[in-house]
């Protein structure tokens, strides 16, 4: 495999986890499970918005209000996904 190609599928891939792990601490901190108030869970909760929310924010700006349901995240997931396939698509095709 090219390592080129090895490098953008690795980070599309690191980047869904990224998603899914802020996802997951955002549902821990609305069920009070952990608390933002420790350092620990702030600093990483930091990160992974800081990381996350600017590919978010547009996806958000498009998509309809349904309440507390923020469906953002699953959208970024199947863009990613499709990226990547992309990728791929075009490493095969090229001669």
């Amino acid at each position: 495999m090219n390592p080129v190609l090895w490098l953008i599928l690795t980070a599309i891939d690191i980047y869904m986890f990224f998603v899914i792990a802020g996802v997951i601490l955002s549902w821990l901190v609305a069920f009070e499970v952990v608390n933002t108030r420790n350092r620990f869970v702030f600093m990483i909760s930091d990160f992974l918005f800081r990381v996350t929310e600017p590919a978010l924010r547009p996806i958000r700006r498009f998509m309809p209000h349904l309440g507390g349901i923020d469906l953002s995240p699953l959208v970024l997931i199947v863009l990613l996904y499709f990226a990547k396939l992309s990728v791929i698509w075009v490493y095969v095709r090229l001669p």
